[in-house]
């Protein structure tokens, strides 16, 4: 359910205006609105040919699109720092899948989700950034059809900035750099990827924080958001993630099930409020790394 009221400057426009540019609904949810669900002005159904006045006060709802597939709860200890009627921000485990599948059925982040809400009626896994299965930290999930429209719409600009840490096996050659190197499929039957000119623009900017021996914790920025970009951009330089199984070497000892990513700031203006949220993360693995230090600093040529 969606509520908006009309500003001055509104005066005059037709309802259907304002449910799309106001209230921007997406088409599919002006579709389902308009032929399966309520619009409301004023307490009162009207037509969307309606012209609305100041202060005016439009209620939209409809219906949820029903699951494609049975989805079953996996009850799992999750941490849920943010969260309201739109939008939640979930901070993943490393080692779950983000989303069951024929291979996770039943134990993934989004049968974890359905247990922790209780099982509603109706319930529609909607995850904005998703994480690969080895990967934690912060994950933004839509509650309703609109959110998602509009956070998905917010992906890879300003208003929608991720970082991550990392901990590579090797040191990268300069201290802060820019990883700009296009990315492939590395064969159609394949999950891997690979840096190739014939690839999709992908740009990863980064800064070492501190270096271990042969080891360095970076922070890293996603201006683009390939699939698997940080893992092959640090492979790519000579400085794979640690147990990354499949672009470095596994190191079942130190990450079982997993490998040192971790998705640790996440800075998003909320969909509906306006409101700018920042929330950090920090793994074990990168000790006691102060999440101000994730933050305070711009990286030089940021596409802000």
């Amino acid at each position: 359910m969606m509520e908006y009221i009309v500003r001055a400057e509104e005066e005059g426009r037709r309802l259907r205006d304002i449910l799309r540019r106001s209230m921007r609904l997406s088409y599919s949810a002006m579709k389902r609105v308009k032929w399966n669900g309520i619009i409301l002005l004023n307490g009162a159904p009207v037509h969307t040919d309606v012209r609305v006045r100041a202060g005016d006060r439009v209620l939209a709802s409809w219906p949820e699109e029903k699951p494609v597939y049975p989805l079953l709860p996996c009850p799992m200890k999750l941490e849920i720092p943010w969260m309201d009627d739109n939008l939640m921000i979930v901070d993943k485990p490393a080692g779950i899948a983000s989303q069951s599948s024929r291979n996770h059925p039943d134990d993934s982040l989004e049968n974890g989700i359905l247990a922790w809400l209780g099982c509603p009626d109706h319930f529609v896994y909607r995850p904005v950034n998703r994480l690969d299965k080895g990967t934690g930290g912060l994950m933004v999930i839509a509650r309703n059809a609109h959110s998602q429209h509009l956070l998905q719409q917010a992906l890879h600009t300003p208003d929608f900035r991720r970082r991550y840490l990392a901990l590579t096996d090797g040191v990268p050659p300069e201290k802060e750099g820019i990883l700009d190197f296009p990315i492939a499929k590395a064969a159609e039957a394949s999950v891997r990827r690979r840096v190739d000119p014939s690839g999709k623009p992908s740009v990863t900017r980064y800064r070492v924080l501190e270096e271990r021996g042969n080891r360095a914790l970076v922070l890293l920025e996603l201006e683009t958001g390939r699939t698997h970009q940080i893992r092959v951009h640090l492979s790519h330089i000579g400085c794979p993630v640690c147990g990354d199984f499949l672009y470095g070497q596994e190191d079942s000892e130190s990450f079982p099930g997993c490998f040192a990513l971790h998705s640790a700031v996440l800075r998003l203006r909320h969909p509906i409020t306006g409101e700018t949220l920042e929330l950090t993360s920090v793994p074990d693995w990168a000790d006691k790394t102060d999440p101000a230090v994730l933050t305070g600093f711009v990286f030089s040529g940021h596409f802000d």
